[in-house]
């Protein structure tokens, strides 16, 4: 799969997606400081799809309407890098093909794909 990690989600989980052999564009290492719409139109250009921990991109989907190619949203108790890769190995083992084009919102316990736009 192809992923754009938002620079706040961080380096670490980049790193282990590469080591889990999916293409990844890294915010944090290859464009720290890119504000949020330039990654938003990044991703829908790229074919990526979004992995971050911040809402702000729910208001870039649902209200401005942007388009986009997957968005995963991270809400998180304990935001250590563990936990985010912990998280997403669940997520990627038993939704990987529904993620394309989704909203997905991930707790530690829960996956809720929000309705489309």
């Amino acid at each position: 799969m192809r992923f754009l990690v938002d620079e706040c989600t961080g380096p670490s989980v980049a790193e282990w997606l590469r080591g889990q052999r999916h293409e990844v564009f890294s915010v944090y290492d290859e464009a720290r400081g890119m504000d949020d719409d330039k990654i938003i139109h990044k991703a829908f250009a790229e074919n990526l799809i979004l992995i971050t921990n911040d809402k702000d991109f729910g208001k870039k989907i649902y209200v401005e309407r942007l388009p986009h190619h997957g968005v995963i949203l991270l809400r998180l108790e304990d935001e250590r890098t563990v936990i985010k890769i912990e998280t997403l190995t669940r997520l990627l083992r038993n939704y990987s093909e529904q993620l394309t084009g989704q909203f997905v919102v991930v707790t530690e316990s829960k996956v809720r794909f929000a309705s489309n736009r």
